[in-house]
C-alpha cells in the first residue's frame, strides 16, 4: 500500500469512528491564505498532488480530487498508482465537487472550522440546500493522523522603514480606529497575514513567495495586540514595535479573543477572511459587525505615493532583468525546457541586490502546455523549447521596493498567420485597457470588455479574469477589486495597482497571454466629476515577431511605438552592448 493510500485509510477509519460520511479538505491554512506552509499542505498529504489549487473529498470508501486545467497533467501523474479518483474540473462530463456531493448519498460532510471561512461555510450550506447532506464543523481532523507533521513556520521578522512604507505604523492604527468608530465597533480582529503585515509595517518569510509571518492582530480602542512569538524579533525591532503594540504568544490568541469579545459591545470581522472557529468564539460573547472584506484590506489596496514610487522602482529593476534575459534567450544555443527557462530568468533577477525572491511559482508553458492558462511544469511534464511554437512565461519578483508580475509570450521558430493574428488581438485588448479613461465610481467589471472586445468580435475569448490587485511587497494576488466579468462592486481608486492580462488559449496548440501592471491615478476633474486613468508600470517589450501591424489602428500603433521607445530610453543605459543592440532592434518603430 502506498503512503497516500495508507493516509486515506487512516482518514476513512476516523470518519467511521466518528460517524461521519465524508471530509472536505480545502488545502488552505488557519489564515486562509493562497500560499501555505508545509504544515498545512493537507491536499498534498492526503493525495500526493502538489498543485496550489484543488478540492479533496474523502468518503468512507473513496478519495476524490478535483483539479482545474492548470493541473490536468500534473494531477494525473501524481495520483497515478493510488486510490485517488481524479476529476478534471471544467470538462463537460465532470460535476463540480459540491454538486457531486449533492448527487451522492452522503449524510454528513465534515469541514474543518479552523481552515474554512465564514462565507465559504455559508456558501457550502447554500449549495447543499435541498439535499440530505448535513454539514458538520469539526476541528483539525488530520492533526492526530499526520505522523511527523511539520511545525508551524518560524522566521525572523523585519521592520519596513517608513521611507519604504510611506506611512508610520501608529498612523495606520489610528486610521483603523477611526474607521472602527464610524462603524460603531470597539474591537477589530484581523487574521489575514498580508493585512497584518501591512498594518504593522512588518515582514517575515513564513510562506513561499509572500513575505508575511504567522500572527493574529486585535485592535481595540485602547490597545493593539499582535499574537506572534517575540523570539522572532531582534532587540531593535522588538523595541520599536513595542512602542505601538503589545506582542503576545501566538498560541494565546483564542483565549485572549474570547476575553476581549466578552468586554466588547461589537466586534468587527471580515467574514470572507475569518475562519469559522474564530467567528464562533466572538459570536459566543459579543455582537458582530460583519462585512465580507476587512477595512484593512480596502486601505491596504490604496497605495500611498511612496508605495507607488516603490512599485516603479521594482518594475524598473525587473525590466532590466527581463530585457537581459530576453536578449540572452534570443542568442543562446543552450537547450532549455520549461523549468530551466524560468530558472534562467530567476538568475537574471538575482543580479540585483534589491531582489528578494519570486512573487509566485513561475508559469512556463510551451506549445500545448501554454494553452492550459496557468499550467505548472513538473520534472515529469517539462517540455523542451524547440520547434515552431509559443512560450507563455508568467513570472514575478519580490524586491525591497515592491512586487512585480509580468507575462510575455515568446515565439520560438517561425510564426503562423494564425499565431500573429491571435497575438495581435490579445495585444489590442491589453492596449485598450491600459489607455482607458473612466469616471470615479467605475468598477473593474465595467472595464473588462475593453480587453475582450477584439477577441469577442471574432468569436474568441478567454475564461480567466483580466486583472487582479497586486500587493506592495506582499501577496501578488490582492483584493478586494478585480477586473473580470463578475460583478464585484468595488470601485477602482487612485493607488490601486493591478494586472492587465488578456489571453487566448487554443487547446492542444498554444496559448497567448500578455500581462502588464498598471496603477490608477486621477487624471483630472470635469463637470461630471473626477476621471481616472492607468499608468503602466511594467517595462518589457512585446514579441515584435508576433505583431501584425495591419490589425492595429493608427492610435494603437502610436501607443505601441511610444511604449517601446519608453522601455528603450529607461533601460538601455544599464545594458551591455549586445543587450542594448537587441533592445534597440526589438523596440524600433513598427509601421504598417
Amino acid at each position: 500500500m502506498s503512503n497516500v493510500d495508507s493516509r486515506i485509510r487512516s482518514v476513512q477509519t476516523y470518519l467511521k469512528e466518528h460517524d461521519l460520511s465524508a471530509l472536505y479538505i480545502s488545502g488552505t491554512d488557519v489564515h486562509l491564505g493562497e500560499y501555505v506552509p508545509e504544515r498545512y499542505r493537507t491536499r498534498e498529504w492526503i493525495t500526493g498532488f502538489t498543485g496550489s489549487a484543488g478540492t479533496v473529498i474523502v468518503t468512507a470508501d473513496e478519495c476524490h480530487l478535483w483539479v482545474d486545467s492548470r493541473y490536468y497533467i500534473q494531477g494525473e501523474l501524481q495520483t497515478a498508482g493510488t486510490s485517488v479518483t481524479l476529476h478534471l474540473q471544467g470538462m463537460d462530463t465532470v460535476l463540480p465537487p459540491f454538486e457531486w456531493v449533492a448527487s451522492k448519498s452522503i449524510d454528513t460532510l465534515a469541514v474543518d472550522g479552523t481552515t474554512l471561512s465564514v462565507d465559504d461555510l455559508r456558501n457550502l450550506e447554500k449549495k447543499l440546500t435541498g439535499c440530505s447532506t448535513q454539514v458538520v464543523v469539526v476541528d483539525d481532523v488530520l492533526d492526530p493522523l499526520w505522523e511527523g507533521r511539520p511545525a508551524s513556520p518560524f522566521s525572523q521578522i523585519r521592520e519596513i522603514p517608513v521611507q519604504i512604507a510611506g506611512k508610520k505604523r501608529k498612523d495606520k492604527i489610528a486610521e483603523m480606529r477611526e474607521l472602527m468608530a464610524e462603524k460603531g465597533t470597539d474591537a477589530m480582529v484581523i487574521t489575514t497575514l498580508d493585512d497584518i503585515a501591512w498594518v504593522t509595517n512588518l515582514r517575515g518569510r513564513d510562506l513561499p513567495y509572500t513575505p508575511v509571518f504567522y500572527s493574529y492582530l486585535i485592535i481595540t480602542s485602547d490597545e493593539v495586540l499582535l499574537f506572534t512569538d517575540s523570539d522572532r524579533f531582534d532587540e531593535v525591532v522588538l523595541k520599536s514595535v513595542s512602542e505601538d503594540l503589545t506582542v503576545l504568544p501566538y498560541e494565546s490568541f483564542m483565549e485572549k479573543l474570547s476575553d476581549i469579545a466578552g468586554k466588547s459591545t461589537c466586534v468587527y470581522l471580515g467574514t470572507s477572511q475569518t475562519a469559522v472557529n474564530v467567528y464562533d468564539a466572538v459570536k459566543e460573547k459579543a455582537a458582530v459587525f460583519e462585512e465580507a472584506i476587512q477595512i484593512s484590506t480596502y486601505e491596504k489596496a490604496k497605495k500611498n505615493q511612496r508605495e507607488i514610487e516603490g512599485f516603479r522602482r521594482a518594475h524598473y529593476l525587473d525590466g532590466i532583468a527581463l530585457v537581459r534575459f530576453l536578449s540572452y534567450l534570443d542568442r543562446t544555443e543552450e537547450k532549455l525546457d520549461e523549468i530551466t527557462v524560468a530558472q534562467r530568468l530567476e538568475d537574471f533577477r538575482k543580479k540585483s541586490n534589491e531582489y528578494l525572491f519570486p512573487s509566485f511559482a513561475p508559469i512556463a508553458g510551451f506549445g500545448p502546455h501554454g494553452a492550459m492558462e496557468h499550467y505548472s511544469a513538473s520534472p515529469e511534464s517539462s517540455s523542451v523549447l524547440e520547434g515552431n511554437s509559443l512560450l507563455v512565461l508568467d513570472t514575478g519578483g519580490q524586491y525591497v521596493s515592491g512586487t512585480t508580475d509580468v507575462t510575455r509570450t515568446i515565439l520560438f521558430g517561425e510564426a503562423t498567420e494564425e499565431m500573429k493574428r491571435d497575438y495581435t488581438l490579445v495585444l489590442k485588448g491589453n492596449i485598450a485597457l491600459s489607455k482607458a479613461r473612466f469616471p470615479k465610481g467605475t468598477c473593474g467589471y465595467q472595464l473588462d470588455i475593453l480587453a475582450r472586445q477584439f477577441l469577442w468580435n471574432r468569436g474568441l475569448t478567454y475564461r480567466h479574469g483580466t486583472g487582479h490587485g497586486v500587493g506592495y511587497g506582499l501577496s501578488v494576488h490582492e483584493g478586494p477589486f478585480r477586473i473580470s466579468p463578475h460583478a464585484i462592486e468595488v470601485p477602482l481608486e487612485p493607488g490601486h495597482v493591478m494586472s492587465d492580462e488578456p489571453g487566448l488559449y487554443r487547446r492542444d496548440q498554444y496559448g497567448i497571454r500578455i500581462e502588464t501592471l498598471v496603477t490608477v491615478f486621477e487624471e483630472g476633474v470635469t463637470e461630471f466629476g473626477p476621471f481616472y486613468s492607468f499608468e503602466v508600470l511594467t517595462l518589457c517589450p512585446y514579441e515584435r515577431r508576433l505583431i501584425e501591424p495591419s490589425l492595429l489602428s493608427d492610435e494603437e500603433l502610436a501607443l505601441l511605438n511610444a511604449y517601446h521607445q519608453w522601455v528603450y530610453d529607461e533601460l538601455s543605459r544599464y545594458l551591455d552592448d549586445k543587450e542594448t543592440q537587441w533592445l534597440r532592434e526589438t523596440t524600433l518603430p513598427i509601421e504598417k
